[in-house]
């Protein structure tokens, strides 16, 4: 009897300790989301790196990008600056140079929370930011990157 309550506040205690493999990917996985009214459905990572250096200004059918982005040091942010081969600090210059040469009216505007890019992505039709695939939550709608969704192999943003 001794031995089983052993065995069994063992495996509790590792279940507490050592956490879950999924197997999944998705867990890592950065979802491209929009506003739900937006016609698009999929990007090439191309088109996602021109629309997140701020270099495609307007969707099909001409609704404006509003780009917005999450705090240094979130893993959105890593992803962001990994699709655009930038650091921290490269990435600012790089908006400081848009704004200085006219091509951009300001930075995109940082929001500390997945809550407030829901709020942004439901208030600006043009909205587009990068949210964990594990906080995407409705109305924000995940577009494809080359075809794939986050969690299906060959999925590039994690």
């Amino acid at each position: 009897m001794c031995s089983r309550r052993v065995a069994i506040i063992s495996m509790i205690w590792c279940s507490v300790l050592v956490p879950a493999q999924t197997g999944s990917s998705q867990n890592l996985d950065v979802a491209v989301v929009v506003n739900e009214s937006n016609r698009v459905s999929d990007m090439s990572m191309a088109d996602l790196r021109k629309v997140l250096a701020g270099e495609k200004h307007t969707w099909p059918g001409g609704q404006p990008v509003k780009l917005v982005v999450r705090a240094p040091g979130t893993r959105e942010r890593t992803v962001l600056l990994k699709v655009l081969s930038m650091s921290e600090s490269e990435y600012k210059q790089h908006w400081i140079s848009q704004v200085f040469r006219g091509e951009a009216q300001t930075e995109p505007p940082v929001l500390p929370s997945n809550g407030m890019q829901k709020e942004a992505l439901a208030s600006f039709p043009g909205a587009i930011a990068l949210v964990a695939a594990r906080d995407v939550k409705s109305p924000m709608k995940v577009v494809k990157i080359d075809g794939r969704l986050p969690g299906q192999p060959g999925y590039a943003l994690h």
